[in-house]
């Protein structure tokens, strides 16, 4: 897994503590992967993937799940080369994760997420599932691994 440097979109400081949960998100033209984490526990977990092309459908999905869980924070996976070298994606996820911060008026956190869909489909194949089963979840397991990542990267930065 590479370094994890977790950076404000605006002007706001990432990785306040709080009692909220905080939701992330693994960018894609397709779909994209949600998951929700408790930053007091640090801990992470896959919650499902929005799989429509149009931003009207998207940012519907995302607005109800920003009123179920009350997040505090929103964290975004920024898709780098693995040289670190910024290409097309990253730039139209810099693009979702201003449109998050404007739409909602929440903090988004930029996350490096180098290797985060190898990582989430060998933890997806240890735990048996088959390649159907992975297909359906990877994009969840992926934004779960950007959370987990940002939570060490903020843990580290506060000690």
């Amino acid at each position: 897994m590479t370094a994890t440097h977790p950076s404000p979109v605006g002007n706001t400081s990432p990785g306040v503590a709080s009692n909220h949960p905080v939701l992330a998100f693994d960018f894609g033209t397709r779909r994209i992967g949600v998951a929700v984490g408790e930053p007091l526990l640090c801990m992470a977990r896959g919650l499902l993937t929005i799989d429509a092309e149009d931003n009207d459908t998207r940012f519907a999905a995302i607005g109800k799940l920003i009123n179920e869980w009350q997040p505090s924070q929103l964290v975004v996976g920024l898709p780098l080369s693995l040289d670190g070298s910024e290409h097309e994606m990253t730039r139209r996820c810099r693009r979702f994760a201003h449109q998050l911060e404007g739409r909602f008026g929440l903090n988004v956190a930029l996350v490096d997420e180098r290797l985060t869909s190898i990582d989430a489909e060998s933890r997806l194949a240890a735990a048996g599932k088959n390649w159907k089963q992975r297909k359906q979840t990877l994009d969840a397991e992926a934004a779960a691994t950007i959370l987990q990542d940002y939570f060490e990267a903020t843990k580290k930065k506060a000690t």
